[in-house]
């Protein structure tokens, strides 16, 4: 009956937003609450879930996505954007742009949690695309494989520094394997699948990213525009590792924690760029200020849809649905990591949250793995894999996709939802693959 009531959910999701078109936050209200009474929980259980749902998500998330439209429309108006783009085409050409915004995207992607590496590149997606008159799926994809690999199979990420904890895998060599099985990934969801889009049109969200035509003799420098760009990376790499290494009695400890804190970096990000890319140009504060209203505005819808999605997960794990899918396949007499594979997947595609898939299948596939001689970093990475299959509807990151590129649900799965399933499958055969010679 759970998996039932989840097909049917999502079958409703799809015809309220998709044929109703009724307001995509109220569709997930709606579709929340009749899953929750459905599925027999009481109606201030069902309430209490939808605000934990949204909360949750938004707890986590609109610190970061709100500094992050702040910096990401201060990078594109100062034209700081445009100066990147320039320097990046001279790099590698427009011929091999694709493969140096993969790489660009998966450096990025490593000390930066998913939506905040998101934001970020976003504008230099759309600017470089506009620059080098290049389909903008075929530019954007590359880039944002990358980002989500890194998000799905590498520590400091949340779900496989969890999974890892839980199997007592060693971090680093699950970094290490990481790589290694992340690079095919990248290479076949990223520069080779994107060529493959050149004929989806997108029209970027202008409300989001319409920036202003500046002469290149007042572009900022290439080094502060970088500089700025890649603060949040800078200090996330930085403080991250300098948090672990100091001990607890360090009187230092505290305000490297603080710093180490994503949204910490993103304001600090975005006090920096109000200066180097506003004052420093000559730019008022008013000015500055209507800047950042702007981008608040703009990301307000994205934010109430990313938590409607939240509420959805939420009801989903509170009803119990996740452990239930992923008992179906425990007692399937399948190799291990493909098992540990196949349940993450299930449930990614049933429930929408990576981070929920991989947790819940470490629970169920834990038991399983004790007796065989697996290593566990390979598993993670099999469960990180399986955790970012067929991203669609139930899934925050997919109308986070759907929305900056002003895509219909049709296209978002065209792209989005089949660039998850070749990073999830490649994956896949990776850690088989290594598991061979490991």
């Amino acid at each position: 009956m759970p998996l039932i009531l989840t097909l049917i959910g999502i079958l409703t999701l799809v015809l309220l937003v998709a044929f109703v078109r009724l307001d995509t936050f109220i569709s997930f209200v709606i579709v929340s609450l009749g899953i929750g009474l459905a599925s027999g929980m009481d109606v201030v259980a069902v309430g209490k879930s939808i605000q934990t749902g949204i909360g949750g998500t938004l707890g986590e998330l609109v610190l970061i996505i709100g500094f992050g439209a702040m910096l990401g429309r201060l990078v594109a108006e100062s034209g700081a954007a445009r100066r990147i783009t320039d320097v990046l085409i001279g790099w590698f050409g427009i011929k091999n742009i694709r493969w140096g915004l993969a790489l660009a995207g998966f450096v990025i992607g490593i000390p930066l949690f998913y939506n905040a590496g998101f934001i970020i590149v976003v504008p230099l997606i759309f600017t470089i695309a506009a620059s080098a008159r290049l389909p903008l799926m075929s530019v954007a994809v590359p880039m944002l494989s990358a980002l989500s690999v890194a998000h799905g199979y590498l520590p400091p990420h949340p779900s496989p520094s969890a999974v890892a904890g839980q199997l007592n895998a060693n971090i680093g060599q699950t970094l290490i394997y990481g790589i290694i099985v992340a690079i095919p990934a990248i290479v076949i969801a990223g520069p080779l699948f994107g060529k493959t889009l050149v004929n989806v049109k997108a029209t970027p969200n202008r409300e989001l990213f319409n920036t202003r035509e500046i002469p290149k003799e007042k572009l900022p420098s290439a080094g502060i525009s970088f500089f700025v760009a890649l603060l949040p990376v800078i200090l996330l790499t930085t403080f991250g590792p300098l948090k672990n290494a100091l001990p607890a009695e360090s009187p230092l400890k505290t305000i490297v924690t603080l710093m180490a804190e994503p949204y910490m970096g993103m304001l600090l990000s975005v006090l920096v760029a109000m200066y180097a890319l506003g004052i420093r140009q000559g730019l008022s504060m008013k000015a500055i200020t209507k800047d950042l209203e702007e981008a608040v505005k703009a990301v307000a819808p994205i934010l109430l849809v990313i938590a409607g999605a939240g509420a959805l997960k939420q009801v989903f794990s509170d009803s119990g649905t996740s452990k239930y899918i992923g008992s179906l396949l425990a007692d399937a007499a399948i190799p291990p990591l493909l098992l540990g594979w196949g349940i993450a997947a299930f449930i990614r595609v049933c429930v929408g949250s990576a981070t929920v898939a991989g947790l819940t299948t470490v629970g169920i596939i834990l038991p399983l793995i004790q007796s065989q001689a697996i290593k566990p970093e390979l598993m993670v990475l099999a469960i990180g894999s399986g955790s970012l299959m067929f991203s669609h509807i139930n899934d925050g990151g997919f109308w986070l996709f759907k929305e900056y590129f002003n895509l219909t649900i049709g296209q978002t799965i065209r792209t989005w939802s089949l660039m998850e399933t070749i990073v999830s499958i490649v994956g896949l055969l990776g850690v088989l693959a290594l598991n061979l010679v490991v």
